[in-house]
């Protein structure tokens, strides 16, 4: 499938803006936004539920933009659990299959039952929706797309509306389910780690634009831009102002100084924006290189295991997102620690100039 300068404009109002993608079979591709970037409309202009104000959509080389929905092989899973209340589990997955009326009784019971095996629905065929929890409400629905065995799957955030634990669970699934399958998959998120654990090709969208598209995470070891820097960041990127001076220093304040030593040799001297997630700010140094940022606490966010600490530095803004329960008064002084080897350095106009050095492993889980 082939998207070529696909606009949208609704009432006046842009919600795409000159798309260009191309999707291969077999692959599996992130939509990564945040609300209101362009998602959804995208999806639906993907499954022919909406049309494009210009440009051309193409399958296999053939013009498919004024086709109908009906006639395209298709499956969507919504945010909200979409399932036919008055029929059974079973039903709920057989429901396009009888529609299409292109498989005999015995091998629409078997792709039932398989594809209700491969979402651990089997105890529950026969329960009508409103007697299933959440989660099991949304494998349903996943199943119901599955069975379809379409071309082309669509997932809109699918997971948004379940609690913590039962989104960690499916994910996994997800993972595993659309592995080596020869669809298209096409899945929309808000989440960076919702994109690094479903890995394939991210496509980060804002205000109905494509900021950036490729290897998931090439895009998040080198964003464009310092945009994509922040939508590919949970907690969103520090980003901070910066000079780098006559004297060959990374100047952050009158008291911070980063070296340029690394990935950093080779920056001309002048302004420049500098970028440091949130988890490689620390409340001690774990390497002798770090350097020391004195800051006072404005902010604590406590969640779960971990501590979002909110401070500030010569006007600066600075979150640091730590293990462990911290407790810090208001105004309280801090030392806080920043690894010039994680820096991301942006020009003024927020163009990616120096990405660090990339860690596989800590990346593929969330960690780098």
């Amino acid at each position: 499938m082939e998207l070529d300068a696909i606009t949208r404009v609704v009432g006046g109002e842009t919600h795409l803006a000159d798309i260009h993608l191309r999707l291969e079979p077999g692959s599996f591709h992130v939509l990564l936004g945040r609300t209101r970037a362009g998602k959804t409309s995208l999806l639906r202009l993907l499954a022919g539920l909406d049309q494009p104000t210009r440009g051309t959509v193409r399958v296999n080389g053939t013009d498919v933009t004024g086709v109908d929905v009906r006639k395209r092989d298709v499956a969507m899973v919504y945010q909200q659990f979409v399932n036919y209340p008055s029929l059974t589990v079973y039903e709920n997955i057989a429901s396009p299959l009888r529609l299409a009326g292109k498989l005999d009784a015995k091998e629409l019971d078997r792709r039932v039952r398989d594809t209700a095996a491969a979402l651990r629905l089997e105890p529950f065929l026969q329960r009508l929706p409103a007697e299933l929890s959440g989660g099991q409400q949304q494998r349903t629905a996943m199943a119901r797309a599955l069975a379809k065995d379409a071309s082309l799957l669509l997932l809109d955030e699918p997971l948004a509306n379940l609690d913590y634990k039962l989104r960690e669970e499916l994910r996994t699934e997800i993972r595993q389910l659309f592995r080596n399958r020869p669809a298209v998959v096409v899945y929309a998120t808000t989440e960076p780690t919702e994109a690094l654990l479903l890995g394939g090709q991210t496509v980060v969208l804002h205000e109905g634009r494509v900021l950036q598209t490729g290897p998931t995470l090439e895009v998040y070891q080198a964003p464009a831009t310092e945009h994509v820097g922040q939508v590919f960041s949970d907690p969103q990127m520090n980003l901070w102002d910066a000079e780098v001076t006559q004297d060959a220093r990374l100047r952050l304040s009158p008291e911070v100084d980063f070296p340029l030593s690394g990935h950093l040799q080779g920056l001309a001297p002048g302004r420049y924006r500098l970028g440091l997630r949130a988890h490689h700010l620390r409340l001690s140094p774990s390497s002798p290189t770090d350097v020391r940022i004195p800051a006072h606490v404005e902010l604590e966010e406590v969640s779960g295991s971990e501590t979002l600490l909110h401070a500030a530095h010569a006007g600066l803004a600075l979150a640091a997102q730590v293990d462990g329960v911290h407790r810090h008064p208001s105004g309280a002084p801090v030392e806080l620690f920043a690894p010039p080897s994680r820096l991301f350095v942006f020009a003024p106009g927020g163009r990616l100039v120096a990405a660090p050095p990339f860690a596989h492993q800590e990346a593929a889980h969330g960690q780098d």
